[in-house]
């Protein structure tokens, strides 16, 4: 790490916490290994890339960090908190009040508006001012008249925008990213890109993304590549 970035993160408390975590499925043939003893600190603010090749590990790897599915070994802390030492119901609300999600396929729901889509999280905190605070969040991602419109009716890109919206509208502390211009054309990933970018300086957000394409990557501040299930380099992309 260099010391720009080590100015920016020294002393800073780690928001999320990756230790000893590991991943193994056991059926007929034997064991697999998907990951191996898994080691990593993110300080808070930071922009951190999981690169690796497919197969790697590294969408498995995003899916414990969110504790969308449990390891075999090791655990995750966010916040300084055991995201294992917690039952199910208590890892969806710590989900609900830290985290945000941006998937390649958008995960939008096919039966409501883009507002509706991008209310559905603040509803779920009980928030009285959600259609206000989506309709803010969707006039900042350049979508202030598609308010009304289903996902069907949108474009790859503007789908993407509202997931953005979703995802940001919470003001998470970590954002977590997976393939998020994977499904896009490259100019409409670039600008998709630099929206990510824009909102995590604006909302002071932990960005981690997976991505098997380095030059998203190097738009990080860290890289870390994940091969054959284990972390095989951890440094900062500047040059």
């Amino acid at each position: 790490m260099n010391d720009a970035l080590l100015s920016q993160t020294q002393g800073a408390p780690a928001v999320l916490e990756a230790r000893g975590l590991g991943k193994s499925v056991t059926d007929s043939t034997g064991t697999l290994t998907i990951l191996h003893d898994v080691d990593f600190s993110i300080a808070r603010g930071e922009t951190v890339a999981i690169v690796g090749a497919s197969g790697s590990g590294k969408s498995t790897l995003l899916s414990l960090l969110a504790g969308l599915d449990t390891p075999t070994t090791g655990t995750v802390r966010v916040g300084g908190e055991d995201l294992f030492a917690l039952d199910e119901d208590a890892r969806a609300a710590l989900r609900a009040r830290s985290m945000g999600f941006v998937f390649q396929n958008f995960q939008l729901m096919g039966n409501l508006t883009a507002i509706e889509n991008v209310m559905l999280p603040l509803e779920l905190a009980g928030r009285r001012d959600a259609r206000k605070l989506a309709a803010q969040m969707l006039e900042r991602v350049g979508l202030g008249q598609r308010l009304s419109h289903y996902p069907k009716l949108l474009s790859g890109g503007e789908q993407q925008r509202v997931a953005l919206a979703r995802a940001f509208v919470v003001e998470p502390a970590v954002l977590l990213a997976d393939e998020p211009t994977g499904s896009l054309d490259f100019a409409t990933g670039e600008a998709v890109m630099r929206l990510i970018m824009d909102l995590n300086r604006e909302f002071g957000t932990t960005l981690m993304m997976v991505t098997h394409d380095r030059s998203i990557a190097a738009q990080c501040n860290r890289a870390i590549t994940i091969a054959a299930g284990a972390v095989v380099q951890d440094s900062s992309t500047a040059l």
